[in-house]
């Protein structure tokens, strides 16, 4: 038997306070993992909320420094779940919003299977190979969120570097993009959707 986790990495605004939803997303993950597993496959999601957080309305949310900071955890977590899983098991991050950016700054440093960008301002990276990880990139967003309308750019400004660079869903970019339908920024977990099928 095979084993598939999952880790889902949550963006800015995500805390303590917003703990339940942020769990409610990991939990329709699972579910839909589970449903779709081949039989005796056994399935896992980690919700992991393993650094602070930029507020949507801040600067922090326009650098890379939280990400940054975040993603030695990542790299941690990620390492001590392979020492407890094994090899044989498929591990594979889910990444929304800021979290693609602490996912992008983790990535060549992570054994796993699929990296999957959701909802994303970019991720620090001009492209897929960029990010020099061996796993599938995949990318998506939903038609009615409003991160399409942040500017994919990254630029110098006073010494410090703003924005996130090449859009994922961009052929530039080189991800293999899925279909999110119609949803905003905070449905892509919402069961039923298209992005969680």
């Amino acid at each position: 038997d095979e084993d598939d986790w999952s880790a889902l990495i949550k963006a800015s605004d995500t805390s303590l306070d917003t703990y339940p939803r942020f769990r409610a997303a990991a939990e329709a993950l699972h579910r839909q993992l589970t449903r779709t597993a081949p039989r005796g496959t056994g399935t896992a999601v980690v919700a992991w909320l393993g650094y602070r957080t930029p507020d949507t309305v801040s600067t922090a949310v326009l650098t890379t420094s939280r990400a940054d900071g975040a993603a030695p955890h990542l790299r941690t977590l990620i390492r001590r779940l392979r020492g407890v899983v094994g090899r044989d098991t498929t591990v594979s991050l889910v990444c929304h919003s800021y979290g693609t950016v602490v996912c992008g700054r983790a990535a060549a440093h992570l054994d796993i299977a699929h990296l999957a960008l959701v909802g994303s301002p970019g991720t620090g990276a001009d492209t897929a190979s960029a990010l020099r990880t061996s796993a599938r990139v995949w990318a998506a967003r939903g038609k009615d969120d409003w991160i399409a309308e942040v500017p994919h750019v990254r630029s110098d400004i006073f010494g410090v570097t703003v924005g996130f660079g090449t859009d994922p869903l961009s052929p530039a970019f080189g991800a293999h993009v899925f279909a999110a339908g119609e949803g905003g920024h905070s449905d892509y977990f919402r069961p039923g959707s298209v992005s969680l099928t």
